[in-house]
């Protein structure tokens, strides 16, 4: 019974270390191996089947886009709890970015953009926005545009072309709306900031203007029928801003009660403007794409196209997160 016992044991060790006999130990581990690769790769394949999917009906790489704003997010979230300098010093650079991707876009389109001038009023505008009086803030404003016109002005004068004053004026005027598109609307961002508890409302309009963009990504992804303006914007729909509205309503009940400790009616009614700029925002770049004849402003993020692209639903909505915080301040227990 034992020298049974024994003959079995080693068939058993035999049967294990020989990979030719049906069933051993190494048979299974590659037919395991196998099954995982093959399970592997068709969960690839059906990420990648997605991910096209979503980008022929949104033109987005989603999953690079999720990852560039979740990084964003992270660093943005981190200077303003710890560091306001910090995201004062992020701002100034990141539309000292977005003006240079318009300025190149309209040097483009043939308008003579002098960028020297427009990053130093920008770099100026926000730095005294965070970092100076309220007096010296609009003098900034005042300085960068006079900049901006003495220096087309000798530039013109210095390299005379033969071009009409008609255009030479267009070029000033364009210059002018860059300052105040870009560098005025996002100064407000840092008006605010620097308010008694300025971070956690930057936060909160932050918060509510990317929740109502994710909303009106997603309720248009799955719902979206009806267009919204198929002229300036075809990829936005009616359905897409309601979810954006409902998204960032129920949102801002929440974070104004926690976040601000203000009334949650207080943080719906929050929501309800920073929606609409939002929106507006988008369709104004929109236009202004469509007339320069350009799908992104710049390719610098992936899934996203340029910083200006991102700033775009961000740039108004600071202006109206400045107005209400200085209509619902009072209500807050901060």
């Amino acid at each position: 019974m034992n020298h049974s016992s024994a003959d079995d044991e080693r068939r058993d060790d035999q049967s294990a270390a020989d990979p030719s006999r049906p069933g051993s130990v190494h048979d299974r581990l590659t037919h395991a191996r196998d099954d995982l690769e093959h399970r592997v790769d068709r969960a690839r394949d059906q990420f990648d089947a997605t991910n096209e999917r979503i980008k022929k009906r949104t033109g987005r790489d989603l999953f690079a886009a999720i990852g560039v704003g979740v990084l964003a997010g992270a660093i943005a979230l981190a200077s303003l709890l710890f560091l306001k300098w910090v995201f004062a010093i992020l701002a100034v650079g990141v539309a000292g970015l977005g003006v240079f991707e318009l300025a190149r876009a309209l040097q483009a389109r043939g308008r003579r953009i002098d960028l020297v001038p427009q990053l130093l009023g920008s770099t100026m505008l926000l730095a005294a926005a965070f970092w100076l009086p309220s007096a010296a803030y609009w003098a900034a404003l005042f300085v960068a545009l006079v900049l901006i016109v003495v220096w087309r002005t000798v530039a013109q004068m210095a390299s005379p072309d033969g071009r009409v004053y008609a255009s030479i004026f267009a070029d000033i005027i364009v210059g002018c709306f860059i300052t105040l598109y870009v560098p005025l609307l996002a100064s407000s961002a840092l008006v605010l900031l620097k308010q008694p508890s300025g971070e956690l409302w930057v936060m909160m309009f932050l918060l509510l203007v990317i929740v109502a963009d994710t909303g009106a990504y997603a309720s248009g992804l799955m719902f979206g029928k009806h267009k919204l303006a198929p002229r300036i914007s075809p990829g936005k729909t009616w359905e897409g801003s309601a979810g954006a509205l409902v998204v960032a309503v129920i949102v801002g009940a929440f974070a104004g009660y926690f976040l601000l400790e203000v009334p949650w009616w207080a943080g719906m009614i929050m929501a309800v403007p920073l929606v609409a700029s939002a929106t507006l925002g988008d369709l104004a770049e929109s236009m202004i794409k469509r007339d320069l004849g350009i799908k992104d402003m710049s390719s610098w993020l992936p899934g996203h196209g340029g910083v200006l692209d991102r700033l775009d639903s961000i740039l108004p909505s600071a202006v109206v997160a400045l107005a209400l915080y200085q209509l619902l301040s009072p209500l807050s227990g901060l």
